[in-house]
């Protein structure tokens, strides 16, 4: 059976992103950048390229736990930021989450409870931002994109996205490029929504499958076409490009009539 071949990151391409990120930060007139740091894959790619690209003292990653963030995320994000020579910066927002929920009045899920999280994260990296001069470069990447799998204004807001067009196969190959401890890029991704919650359960489907699905549709590929290249059933890959066309909302900007007042 033939197998759906996503291109391998390289030492170039790691390159690519440190100089886009240097070039970006410098050019906007700011004096640094602002990070989610989490624990995962993902943000410790981002810090790392960041700091590549900046120096460790423009780089000023922020964690943000809840009530049911694992304890190992505490010791990942601290040991990274030592590992880099960064300050190493906590903020509970549990309290505003709570007061949030408060507010609302109504019953509401895991999933629910999740986007509000979000959204005090991104609260609070923008203020810190704010005050100091700099740009949140968002952590995403392209298979989470796709899939929608992000809130809106909570993860899914930032001034510079990196990693926009790696799918987390990618971003895995390219924490082991720029060293990215090992024991992060083992870790089952997860956005720390609720206890035990992980990526790839939620969305019911595992990313080396997934993000051979999603090159597939990028390359204009048929749903049977890429049946038979990855060995997934035709109903799931048509699953899986209705939910890209249906989270299509969430990628782009605001919708605005033609004239602008």
């Amino acid at each position: 059976m033939a197998s759906e071949k996503l291109p391998r990151v390289t030492g170039d391409d790691a390159e690519e992103l440190i100089d886009f990120i240097r070039n970006y930060v410098n050019s906007s007139g700011c004096d640094g950048v602002v990070i989610g740091q989490s624990g995962g894959v993902d943000s410790a790619v981002t810090v790392k390229l960041a700091v590549d690209a900046l120096g460790p003292e423009r780089v000023h990653p922020i964690f943000l736990p809840t009530d049911v963030t694992p304890k190992d995320d505490y010791d990942c994000t601290k040991r990274m930021s030592d590992l880099w020579g960064m300050d190493y910066t906590v903020i509970n927002i549990q309290p505003a989450i709570d007061s949030l929920i408060g507010i609302i009045g109504d019953e509401l899920s895991s999933l629910e409870k999740g986007n509000i999280a979000a959204r005090c994260r991104m609260a609070v990296l923008y203020e810190r931002a704010k005050k100091m001069n700099c740009l949140v470069v968002g952590t995403s990447n392209q298979s989470e994109l796709m899939m929608g799998y992000f809130t809106k204004h909570g993860d899914g807001a930032s001034d510079l996205l990196p990693l926009v067009n790696m799918y987390k196969t990618n971003v895995w190959q390219l924490a082991r490029i720029i060293g990215v401890p090992t024991e992060i890029i083992d870790k089952p991704p997860s956005a720390g929504f609720w206890e035990g919650q992980t990526d790839e359960d939620e969305m019911g489907i595992k990313y080396s499958i997934l993000d051979q699905i999603l090159y597939g549709l990028e390359s204009d590929r048929t749903d049977r076409e890429i049946s038979v290249t990855t060995g997934v059933d035709p109903e799931t890959v048509s699953g899986i490009r209705r939910r890209v066309q249906s989270m299509k909302h969430k990628r782009l900007p605001a919708a605005r009539p033609g004239k602008i007042l």
